[in-house]
């Protein structure tokens, strides 16, 4: 097992391109490093440096890596895909002077306003949409692989049409896109990510860490909020506080002899400045901890 831990600006509240709720980027970059991590994926494009020499010396002078970039978008929409393609291009340019980062992480729009709760499209595809959806997912993650060999890995969310672990294996079962598997985004779902890792691991080759407390998705859906006042109460939560088992998520990741990323995106947006840090560095610690106990088991 060669697992290199990383991070994401999300995990710094970081959601925009530019919004004054965010962090400055070079207190992101310069805490992501104290708290002790190897690689940083590129988070909404225009938060960090799009240009290459730029962001080359910021990220070389840090010693972080690049491990991927996030295209985010509704998927039931040609005209939507289209878009995200014209991003992906865009994206691509900078993306591919960066060895290390080999993974598109695709995300459909949730099915909800983030803040009103709002349903803004159907919650259930019917067949006609599910297929549209499908020819959406496969166009960008052709278009990547053809055009740049980058590789596209679907990311399962919360309030979006792929969020159960049913919606998951049919995606799984009508596509060969692989998964970025978020574990915090699979509990919420009700899903047991240990042993949805372990079943379909072949299909896995970029993690999300996190985790999610049901006890504030349980007040989330009793009081009926939107899922961006669940993550301001904290509803994605440290790998070691929320429901999942992480120890037990790991050695399904030493018994596979996983090799790769396992990026910490803890949603976490709005977030007072001097909150993401101690918790990164927390989680760090922690998942170093526990990675380096099971390959020595």
């Amino acid at each position: 097992m060669k697992i290199k831990i990383g991070t994401a600006p999300d995990s710094w509240g970081v959601w925009f391109p530019q919004n004054d709720k965010q962090i400055p980027w070079e207190r992101c970059l310069n805490e992501m490093v104290e708290a002790g991590y190897e690689g940083i994926e590129l988070g909404p494009w225009g938060y960090l440096p799009n240009n290459y020499v730029q962001l080359k010396q910021e990220l070389e002078k840090r010693s972080l890596s690049l491990t991927a970039t996030t295209l985010v978008g509704d998927l039931t929409s040609e005209a939507s895909t289209k878009e995200m393609i014209t991003l992906l291009d865009e994206m691509a340019k900078l993306q591919l002077k960066f060895p290390t980062a080999k993974y598109v992480v695709l995300i459909d729009d949730c099915y909800t306003d983030l803040f009103t709760g709002e349903l803004i499209r159907p919650q259930i595809l019917n067949e006609e949409e599910w297929r549209s959806f499908v020819r959406n997912v496969e166009q960008i993650k052709n278009h990547a692989k053809s055009t740049y060999g980058l590789e596209v890995v679907f990311h399962p969310h919360a309030q979006s049409h792929i969020e159960t672990e049913e919606q998951i294996e049919r995606l799984l079962h009508n596509t060969d896109i692989n998964l970025c598997l978020d574990t915090g985004h699979h509990a919420y779902a009700d899903g047991d990510p240990v042993a949805f890792m372990r079943k379909y691991y072949e299909r896995i080759p970029y993690l999300h860490i996190k985790s999610c407390d049901l006890k504030v998705r349980e007040r989330m859906q009793k009081e009926n909020w939107p899922f961006a006042k669940a993550v301001s109460e904290d509803i994605m939560c440290e790998p070691e506080l929320g429901v999942v088992d992480m120890e037990a998520f790991f050695e399904v990741l030493r018994d596979i002899d996983y090799s790769g990323w396992a990026v910490v995106e803890q949603d976490m947006y709005p977030a007072p400045f001097d909150k993401p840090y101690p918790i990164a560095k927390r989680t760090s610690e922690y998942l170093k901890t526990i990675s380096n106990s099971i390959n020595v088991k």
